[in-house]
This record gives structure tokens, sequence and C-alpha cells, in this order.
């Protein structure tokens, strides 16, 4: 059965074009005008990716993301107008996983869609050992490479694709630095040439998650002046 994205967007012609498009490149495709619909159509049939406009009239694109994100940890991307820094990084840390910038290219769009099915597909096939992130009783927290999942007090903790892609490529092994553009390439793919500070928001996410205090984070480590390292408790 062919994916299923849903499209959320409440300009007719650009549904349109971005319907013809994917459905050239296979997908089937749900559409939706608004956040209401669209979380109506997720509640019944759970797509397999979805494409946001930000703008969407009453209710707006960060709040569907967010009520998405209570129900599921499928791959979006927004597709917006807005360009401005802030407006970007509210996206990403509303939950979604990567955005594009309107005018677009579709093969821009397709090509990260593309991506983000890969990371579906692979990210639970890592065999390494699985590896103890903090060993305090209290809250024992395992990265289960074997399950493609992390597991905080016998819980799996809700990640999405792109932040357990993160925490693994960190862990792989734990203790070396790793650049936003080495993150960038092995996460997002070679080729992807977004901005750099979309790892910043997503690596913000995922200690709001795994920390004891996310303001302090002690697991997934700030190294100044050169990205991210793991030092697992």
């Amino acid at each position: 059965m062919p994916p299923q994205v849903l499209v959320v967007e409440d300009d007719d012609r650009i549904r349109a074009v971005l319907r013809l498009a994917l459905e050239d490149e296979g997908y089937q495709v749900a559409e939706a005008a608004d956040t209401a619909s669209a979380l109506d159509q997720v509640r019944a049939e759970m797509p397999d990716l979805m494409l946001v406009d930000l703008m969407l009239g009453e209710v707006d694109g960060y709040t569907c993301i967010r009520e998405v994100r209570r129900l599921s940890d499928l791959p979006i991307v927004i597709v917006s107008a807005r360009s401005d820094t802030h407006d970007i990084v509210a996206g990403l840390e509303a939950g979604a996983d990567d955005y594009v910038t309107k005018p677009f290219q579709v093969k821009e769009i397709t090509a990260r869609l593309r991506a983000l099915r890969r990371r579906l597909r692979t990210g639970s096939e890592v065999v390494e050992p699985d590896i103890v992130l903090d060993s305090d009783p209290r809250r024992p927290l395992v990265l289960s490479t074997s399950r493609g999942a992390a597991v905080l007090d016998g819980k799996d903790v809700p990640l999405t694709v792109t932040e357990y892609r993160l925490l693994a490529e960190l862990a792989q092994p734990a203790g070396r630095v790793l650049s936003r553009a080495a993150l960038l390439a092995s996460v997002w793919e070679h080729g992807y040439y977004g901005d750099e500070r979309i790892v910043d928001v997503h690596i913000r996410r995922l200690r709001t998650k795994i920390e004891r205090d996310p303001g302090h984070p002690q697991i997934v480590t700030t190294v100044r002046g050169m990205g991210y390292r793991l030092d697992p408790r």
C-alpha cells in the first residue's frame, strides 16, 4: 500500500500542486484546509507523513502540530511562507521534523519526504548493544537500539524519528563531539543544506524528554564552539 501524506494547506491552488506532485511520486494524498479537519483525519486514519502550513486561519499550524504530537510521532514537514527565524524555530519546537519555506520547489519537498521515510525504515535497524544513558535507579534511562527506542523507567520515551536518530548518532560511540554540520549530514542525510539551527531545536526537544533537568543537561551536552556530545551517566 502506498504511503499516505496528509497535506494541511488552506490555499486550494497549493494543495492541488502538492497533490499532483506527490501522486506522481507514488504517494496516496489526503487533504485538509484547516486544523480541525486535519485532526479529524489524523484520528480517523493515521497518515504516514504530514505537510503543514503555519497560516491556517483561526487555529494555526503550530497548534495543529502540537495536537498531532499528542496523538502520534509521525514525521511532519512545515511548508510555509513564514521564513523568519523565530517562526521556523517555533514550528520545530512545536514538534515538526523539518521545514521548507515558500516559494518552494516541489522536488525539494519530495526529497525531504523521501529522507524522512528512509529514517523510518532505518531507525530501528541499528544492531549495536543497548546503552545505559542514566543509571539512576529512580529513573533509569536506556537507549534500546534493538527496539529503536529510548526507555525511561521501563516506559518508551515518545521520541520522534528525528529525535531518536539524533540520540542514536550521538551514541555511536558515546563521547564523540559531533558538529551541527556532521549531525545534519548523518541524520538529515548528505546533500541537506538547511539551517544548522534546526539541529539546536531538535536537541532542545530531545533534552526535555530525557534529561533530569533540561535547563542543565548532563546527558546530551554542548561543547562550546564545537557541537554536541553524549555523556552517559
